[in-house]
């Protein structure tokens, strides 16, 4: 049977397969090196803030008058010092990251106790999750700095695998 696509969208198909080739490359080279990897996202949301901080500073002296100008002045200044920090202490930002994902994990599980105990259907399933949970937030917590130097880099290769899978697998690109 002839191939009825056309031209530009087989060059669609071909950039989704890049991009799906691509992110899973990087979410190898993530878990090939979380450390790298945890430290490199770090510096990025480092960065990120310090640049929005100084967009924010001067869009509020520049905007004297405005109703937001004061709150623009101490955001940008708050962005600025959050941003330094973890740019020159990128294992503190990471630290920082990986506690709230614990903080997270254990929110999660309470409350999937909680309402574990009360659904009258899948009641069990909800409580383990909630026990899973717990377990995850208490060893993400019982080895900081390890897991804090790692834990970023390997949701970010998780992330990207899996984008990168459903790209590759994704039924517009993929064979019929």
């Amino acid at each position: 049977m002839a191939s009825t696509a056309s031209p530009a969208s087989s060059h669609g198909k071909a950039w989704v397969l890049a991009y799906g080739i691509f992110s899973l490359l990087i979410g190898v080279t993530a878990f090939v090196w979380p450390v790298s990897a945890t430290l490199t996202v770090t510096i990025l949301v480092g960065s990120f803030l310090f640049v929005a901080g100084i967009m924010s500073i001067v869009t509020g002296v520049r905007g004297r008058g405005h109703h937001a100008s004061t709150y623009r002045i101490f955001y940008g200044i708050l962005s600025v010092l959050i941003g330094l920090i973890i740019l020159f202490e990128p294992a503190t930002g990471a630290i920082s990251i990986t506690l709230l994902v614990a903080f997270w994990l254990a929110m999660r599980g309470i409350f999937e106790l909680f309402w574990g105990y009360r659904f009258p259907i899948g009641r069990g399933l909800m409580i383990v999750l909630g026990i899973i949970n717990l377990l995850l937030a208490a060893f993400i917590i019982g080895t900081i700095p390890l897991s804090a130097l790692t834990l970023p880099g390997y949701i970010l290769g998780i992330s990207f695998l899996m984008s990168g899978i459903t790209a590759i697998l994704e039924p517009s690109v993929t064979p019929a």
